[in-house]
């Protein structure tokens, strides 16, 4: 693979992700496409936008998260890897399973679920209440 401004330890684990996945730098369409937004010069007069498409799977992907077109290439085959991951290998990436969880979470509570818990909460209190009495 080239080198696109990463240490080689990430290059690695990209070309390992590519190993694993099946995927070959010849299966991929790569264009680059001027940026609009912040990044002032640099971004309004060079290509620095990276569009990947990987022709099996039909899988598309724009990166534009650093204003260094390499940078962004190194970005966008690492999304591209792991969209690739997921649909290939029917495996629920690691970035997804955060949010899932955090989603989760998040959620509103059931009406018993709730019930139980604001009991819990006043048994708690209750016991707290009586240590504080002293009886003579």
């Amino acid at each position: 693979m080239t080198d696109f401004g990463v240490s080689p330890k990430k290059q690695e684990e990209l070309d390992k992700k590519f190993e694993k996945c099946k995927v070959q730098e010849s299966d991929i369409e790569e264009k680059f496409i001027r940026s609009s937004g912040k990044g002032g010069q640099n971004v309004n007069k060079v290509s620095t936008t990276v569009y990947l498409k990987h022709y099996p799977t039909g899988i598309e992907v724009k990166c534009r998260r650093e204003r260094i077109q390499g940078l962004n290439r190194f970005f966008a085959r690492r999304l591209l890897a792991e969209k690739i991951e997921e649909k290939v290998l029917g495996r629920i990436s690691e970035k997804r399973q955060k949010i899932e969880r955090i989603r989760r979470q998040k959620r509103k509570r059931s009406k018993r679920a709730k019930e139980k818990m604001l009991e819990g909460r006043k048994m708690c209190l209750a016991k707290k209440e009586m240590q504080g009495k002293i009886i003579y």
